[in-house]
């Protein structure tokens, strides 16, 4: 399957999550894990921020609470979820909301501060084209953020990919690491960030077998790959 073709069906998937209103949801599912990684970026009131793979927008309602002299870069390939997104922004003067996909982002060179994606580089037709033009768009000295559940160092999560309507990428952390290193990021390092929230005595949802993989899942933690654009680095990569 070719980039294009599997970037509509990405598109396709993720507009009935929009109109099922699933785009919603996705902070109270994934913001135990986000907040810890907000405090590692240290966000300066002035900086700019990409977010990869926005959805309806709750990550970057919050970046732009961050930085309110600075400018924050939603960026979704489902124009569904992105409509949400600005339907529910409009009291954001520092925010914007795009369509487009990660492997061309519609941004010009050099611009960003961080770029940060939460829950969706395995998705990604081609991740290492992402990579490429997340470290096109940073600045030199930014750096990029990707935070992900879906891995395979983690057993407990992959039995995900046959539930998915769409193609996914279940990677090592080294395979990661190496994407980020190919599209010249330096000082790339991987972290673990555990999921501290509540696991109920019962589960009753589809993801896992039963409550105990589950914690053994947010044992395990979500993976966070970081990169640097070093300084004098004033061109991405095509």
């Amino acid at each position: 399957m070719g980039r294009e073709e599997a970037g509509r069906e990405l598109r396709e998937e993720f507009n009935k999550w929009a109109e099922a209103g699933r785009g919603e949801g996705m902070e109270q599912d994934h913001l135990p894990i986000t907040l810890p990684v907000l405090e590692k970026l240290r966000i300066a009131g002035s900086e700019n921020i990409l977010d990869v793979g926005c959805g309806a927008g709750w990550l970057s309602r919050r970046l732009a609470k961050l930085a309110p002299q600075g400018r924050v870069v939603g960026m979704d390939i489902s124009d569904e979820m992105i409509r949400v997104a600005r339907r529910t922004s409009a009291e954001s003067e520092n925010l914007l909301f795009v369509t487009g996909e990660v492997g061309e982002i519609p941004w010009e060179p050099n611009f960003f501060h961080h770029a940060i994606s939460v829950e969706s580089a395995y998705y990604w037709p081609e991740p290492a084209a992402g990579m490429q033009e997340m470290f096109r768009v940073l600045r030199p000295g930014g750096a990029a953020w990707v935070l992900i559940n879906y891995y395979r160092d983690n057993p407990h999560c992959h039995q995900w990919g046959p539930l998915l309507a769409v193609r996914t990428h279940l990677l090592l952390a080294e395979e990661w690491k190496e994407m980020f290193r190919e599209a010249g990021f330096g000082e790339v390092g991987e972290e673990r960030v555990v999921d501290p929230s509540a696991t109920p005595e019962k589960y009753a949802g589809r993801w896992f077998r039963d409550a105990e993989q589950l914690r053994a899942f947010k044992r395990e933690g979500a993976l966070l790959i970081v990169g640097r654009k070093a300084e004098g680095r004033n061109e991405g990569k095509k």
